[in-house]
């Protein structure tokens, strides 16, 4: 014992003197002014912190310290125990023009963007709104889907379980999701993890002179991590409410001395089930991503995402009566789901990315971008037809749900080139960066894929009739349902009285529609132009995009039929520099949708009458806002006063007897204010907020009925908050931090049926964060919907809402090394 005491003396003694506080304060070396949120590692013992508000840090212990923050060179200096005044140097140019190598900050705000404009360039200098939610913010609140986190951004509001939203009032029509400025296919019905990714970004608007065929709301570009230049290691483990599990992994380093060899790779693993009945999932993701920088001319970034989803799909809850204003959304628990328990969606995604950027002089570069991407779905399930049972005289019977059998097989094969040269130019007093480049799209359903159902009702002579009209009744075969004398279905009917969740065969149907989908192959080749030019405090974006669209229907089959059309989209921005920190602006552009790429989830994908005898889908864009920075640049503030118009939208008919029907709405026009609010208080509390008003309509129509009505599954309010405040290494909550959020939105109305009314809702999130001093680890402590308030995401039609999640609870626990 005497000797452990002596080794315990010696080794405290030995600590205390190798150990120091070390002491300084981070600056701008041409303005002098204090930056905060800077991060100062020390490399010895992988210890960070960030400047406080004055620009201030302090750490404990002895060596070199690693300083970094966004668009400033990156520094090494040895501690001391005197205090240090570091002056960091401004270097745009560290922006890389495409993104290759990943940052080290952690903040909920993003100062720049890479796709907008497809060169780097900061958020204030870019002529359109952009509402980003970084990697940070989707850790703090546990956003562990994509919903959970692109929900915070203004006007973006989830309409159903999907990967679907509607973003300024305007319905999402492209299925696919952006990655990294390139277009994927088909990531649709199951949300994706957000372990790998960076950031979110909604860049608002229909920028087809940017991304070609995008939704004219905005678009969601998903930005994944980067390698980094340091060693960073994070292993995270978590469970929850509804048997839900999770763990994931993020390592990243350089693999050689000179650290031009740089790797990261990401995992997560899901599992859970649901507060509806019969709904769980299961969800793997592997991402490795490699950077290699051999010099300051050339770099090199080559990624794989492996995604693979199975578990079913979630098509909402059923109410019943279908009597307008009469109807409550009550008469149904949240957890009733018209489903049987051996249903299956099983999707396989994986996506090949790799991207070059190669200086030739210091005014001239070369950038190209490569996707691959692969997708599978395989579907057997039971839902809904959209419409209530009937009787013999077609009245509805509103207990019983009519019922279909769906299976479904399909493969994706999708190639995405973008390439561009960009120079930087001076005439005269006018300083251009400009950019030409071509892109290329091809998106390619392959042979073999086909979907098959069982709807209608049975006939006397054993046929099927598929119409879910009666139409003599003396031909039918019956059955009596609670007395009432009705039409036999093929597919059982759904009691919303006494739910009965059996396992059934398929063999019992009879498979009356029976759809080979044909292979297509749509191909999009463009050239276009773009100039950013700067003189004195303006900044003007000027783009030009040239499009040849070819949709092949029967792909590499003797009856092809092919489709070809073409447009010219221009780009105008204005931006003016009223102070180094406030920037106004406008813009006006122009979206072009092909039909065939708005219908890809139905059976006629690719079809020529998706594609020849539907006119595009139009769009333009006339917007007005703000953007600045204050408490010395920690805060971001953005708002924007805007104006859509679409015309030529394609939707589904909603007729029973014809369910795959295609119908054409004239024009929409949405108007609105949003504004968005992120970044750092103080340097130990963050904020990301966000309001949005949207006044969206039908400006014409088939039916004359719908003329001025209101868009549906749109809230006019909405309003989102998520905060976190750690407390002060001085006081006795050293080790504490608290999250705290609010979610708030008007009321909707349903998608198909406009009857009844989805009410407002706020909903309040809270969490608990753990991180013992000089800790590795951390505690969270999520609660989701701390209330258990009843709320509704949006709804189709009387047998398809989507109620928000209960209560629910997620422990999370992280550490790094």
């Amino acid at each position: 014992m005497k000797q452990f005491f002596i080794f315990l003396f010696l080794f405290t003694a030995t600590y205390t003197v190798q150990s120091q506080q070390i002491t300084g304060k981070i600056t701008d070396s041409n303005s002098n002014k204090a930056i905060v949120g800077a991060t100062v590692k020390l490399l010895k013992t992988d210890q960070e912190t960030t400047t406080d508000q004055e620009g201030n840090f302090t750490l404990e212990g002895k060596g070199m310290l690693e300083i970094s923050f966004t668009s400033y060179k990156t520094l090494r200096v040895k501690s001391t125990s005197e205090f240090l005044t570091i002056a960091m140097e401004s270097n745009s140019n560290e922006l890389q023009t495409v993104e290759i190598i990943g940052l080290s900050t952690r903040k909920y705000n993003s100062d720049y963007s890479f796709s907008a404009t497809k060169t780097a360039a900061l958020n204030k200098d870019i002529p359109q709104s952009i509402a980003t939610i970084t990697k940070e913010l989707i850790v703090d609140k546990g956003a562990f889907y994509l919903a959970d986190a692109v929900k915070m951004a203004s006007g973006v509001i989830p309409a159903s379980y999907y990967n679907q939203y509607t973003i300024r009032g305007i319905s999402q029509n492209e299925e696919g999701q952006i990655i990294n400025g390139m277009r994927t296919r088909q990531n649709y019905f199951l949300q994706p993890l957000t372990n790998n990714i960076e950031r979110v970004e909604v860049i608002k608007g229909p920028s087809s002179a940017t991304f070609s065929s995008v939704d004219p709301g905005g678009s969601i570009n998903m930005v994944t991590k980067k390698p980094l230049a340091i060693d960073r290691k994070e292993v995270s483990l978590s469970a929850g409410s509804f048997s839900t599990f999770r763990g994931s992994i993020d390592f990243t380093g350089p693999l050689n001395e000179s650290k031009t060899f740089l790797y990261r790779l990401n995992g997560a693993y899901q599992e859970g089930k649901s507060f509806r009945d019969l709904v769980g999932n299961k969800s793997f993701l592997i991402s490795p991503s490699f950077s290699y920088i051999p010099n300051e001319k050339t770099a090199i970034n080559t990624e794989l995402i492996l995604s693979n989803m199975n578990g079913n799909l979630d098509r909402g809850q059923p109410i019943f009566g279908a009597i307008a204003g009469v109807t409550r959304l009550d008469s149904s628990p949240i957890s009733l789901n018209l489903v049987a328990p051996n249903d299956f969606f099983k999707s396989k995604d994986l996506v090949f990315m790799t991207s070059l950027a190669h200086k030739f002089t210091s005014k001239i570069g070369f950038n190209a971008s490569y996707m691959k991407q692969s997708w599978t779905e395989d579907l057997q399930e039971h839902r809904t037809t959209n419409a209530f049972a009937v009787d013999m005289n077609n009245m509805p019977v509103s207990s019983l749900a009519m019922m279909q059998f769906v299976q479904r097989q399909q493969y994706w094969n999708i190639d995405n080139l973008s390439s561009y040269f960009n120079f930087d130019l001076k005439t005269g007093p006018f300083s251009h960066k400009l950019l030409l480049g071509y892109d290329l799209s091809s998106w390619n359903k392959t042979k073999g894929g086909g979907q098959n159902a069982a709807r209608g009702y049975l006939l006397k002579d054993g046929t099927v009739a598929s119409s879910y009209v009666v139409a003599n009744a003396e031909n039918y075969q019956t059955i009596t349902v609670d007395g009432v004398v009705m039409p036999k279905p093929n597919v059982n009917y759904f009691s919303l009285n006494n739910p009965s969740y059996t396992i059934r065969n398929a063999e019992d149907y009879t498979l009356n529609v029976r759809t080979a989908l044909p292979s297509a192959l749509t191909t999009t080749n463009a050239i276009y132009i773009q100039d950013q030019i700067q003189w004195e405090k303006f900044t003007f974006l000027l783009g030009l995009r040239k499009e040849w669209f070819e949709d092949i229907t029967n792909y590499e089959s003797n009856n092809e039929l092919t489709v070809k059309k073409e447009a010219l989209l221009p780009r105008i921005g204005i931006t003016y520099a009223i102070n180094d920190a406030v920037n106004i602006y406008t813009t006006y552009l122009e979206g072009y949708q092909p039909q065939s790429n708005t219908v890809s989830l139905m059976p006629q994908t690719g079809s020529l009458p998706a594609g020849s005898l539907f006119a595009p889908l139009e769009s333009n864009l006339k917007e007005l806002g703000l953007k600045t920075t204050f408490l010395n640049h920690t805060m971001s503030f953005n708002a924007a006063v805007y104006e859509i118009n679409q015309l030529n939208i394609l939707m589904n008919a909603n007729d029973p007897i014809q369910p795959d029907l295609l119908v054409t709405r004239g024009s929409e026009r949405s108007r609105g204010f949003e504004c968005d609010l992120a970044g750092y208080i103080t340097s130990n509390w963050q904020i990301n907020a966000s309001y949005s008003y949207i006044d969206a309509k039908i400006t014409n129509d088939n039916n004359v009925a719908l003329i001025g009505a209101r868009k549906q599954n749109t809230p006019k309010n909405s309003a989102n908050l998520w905060t976190r405040y750690n407390f002060d290494s001085a006081t006795a909550l050293k080790d504490l931090g608290v999250g705290f959020g609010i979610q708030y939105q008007s009321s909707k109305i349903p998608w198909f049926t406009r009857d009844f009314v989805l009410p407002d809702f706020t909903v309040f999130d809270a969490a608990i964060y753990y991180k013992p001093n000089k800790s590795n680890m951390q505690v969270a402590i999520n609660a989701g919907n701390l209330f258990n308030r009843t709320y509704w995401l949006g709804a189709q039609n009387y047998l398809r809402l989507f109620p928000g999640m209960p209560r629910n609870v997620n422990l999370t626990i992280t550490y790094k090394f």
